[in-house]
């Protein structure tokens, strides 16, 4: 409802037609208060009614208005407060809540920092995305592990043929310079689609290496717990490579399933990335651990063969 008050010259001139008085009957009234004869002005109220039979009300009370000399835009009554809060909520949820349109994700991009260190593809370089959503093994790091399995493989030039399971393998570049440097087939484990498709097999295909290499866009739990539905009836791998987001996992769950699945054989060297603090095993399963080194922050482990600590002994002290 709304209410309007004002002043208006003296009406007793005019004549209201019927049509008009019979529908202030129905929904507007019309009330005149006394006022001295001497008095030029009249004070007029009227009260017109939102609510209306049929779609011509408010023609009519626009009528009226415009009858008196009143600008109907100014007195017309609008929807309530209450009303436009309703109205707002059927269109943002409940309460005050709203709904935020989700700000566009930015392109991620890639830049070449790395390099494969040694064998046929030494100083190609390779792409890794920018930012910290993935972190490549650092190459010294990198340098270290290949030399202690060469050198734990009685081969200190090359590593021993064979096949090699890069987990977590986000760049690729672990199992890369595995290709390298003599490895035959290079099985990759990475979840994520945009660095499957954008660093992973770009890096594969600029160093030659796509032919040798599998790629299972997967999460490490489940290539482990299936792991002969991804590679094959093939046997264990002789080198698995462990290199997780270290925030990300529990290493003591991690290692465990790693020891226990079918990927793991009795000659198997696995070489396994992990922060300072972190408590490792002397064992995983049947293979004991041959090397511990420590690279300011990150650590690396290699475990194997008892055989093979007696080579890398041998080959150290040569």
């Amino acid at each position: 409802m709304a209410v309007t008050s004002c002043h208006i010259p003296s009406i007793s001139s005019h004549r209201v037609n019927p049509k008009t008085t019979s529908w202030l009957h129905g929904s507007t009234r019309l009330l005149t208060t006394p006022s001295p004869i001497s008095t030029t002005f009249r004070r007029l109220v009227i009260t017109l009614s939102s609510k209306s039979a049929s779609g011509l009300a408010r023609d009519q009370q626009r009528e009226l208005l415009e009858h008196y000399g009143l600008n109907p835009d100014e007195f017309m009554s609008e929807p309530s407060l209450k009303k436009k809060r309703r109205k707002e909520q059927g269109k943002t949820g409940k309460g005050n809540q709203q709904i935020v349109p989700e700000e566009a994700t930015p392109p991620r991009e890639t830049h070449r920092l790395l390099q494969v260190l040694g064998g046929t593809a030494r100083r190609k370089k390779l792409l890794s995305p920018k930012g910290m959503d993935v972190r490549p093994m650092m190459e010294v790091v990198k340098g270290a592990a290949f030399a202690i399995l060469q050198a734990a493989g009685g081969r200190p030039a090359s590593l021993r043929p064979g096949c090699w399971l890069d987990l977590y393998s986000g760049t690729g570049s672990v199992g890369i310079e595995a290709i390298s440097r003599g490895c035959s087939e290079v099985h990759f484990v990475e979840m994520d689609p945009w660095v499957v498709s954008d660093v992973l097999r770009p890096n594969l295909e600029w160093t030659g290496f796509l032919d040798v290499s599998s790629i299972h866009t997967v999460r490490v739990e489940s290539f482990l717990e299936h792991a002969e539905n991804f590679a094959g009836k093939n046997g264990a791998f002789d080198y698995i490579s462990v290199t997780p987001p270290y925030m990300e996992v529990d290493y003591g769950v991690l290692m465990n399933q790693v020891a226990n699945s079918s990927v793991v054989g009795e000659d198997t060297f696995i070489l396994v990335e992990y922060p300072f603090r972190t408590d490792m095993l002397d064992t995983c399963g049947s293979l004991v651990k041959i090397a511990d080194r420590r690279f300011g922050r990150t650590n690396l482990a290699i475990y194997g063969p008892t055989w093979a600590q007696k080579k890398k002994k041998k080959s150290e002290s040569s």
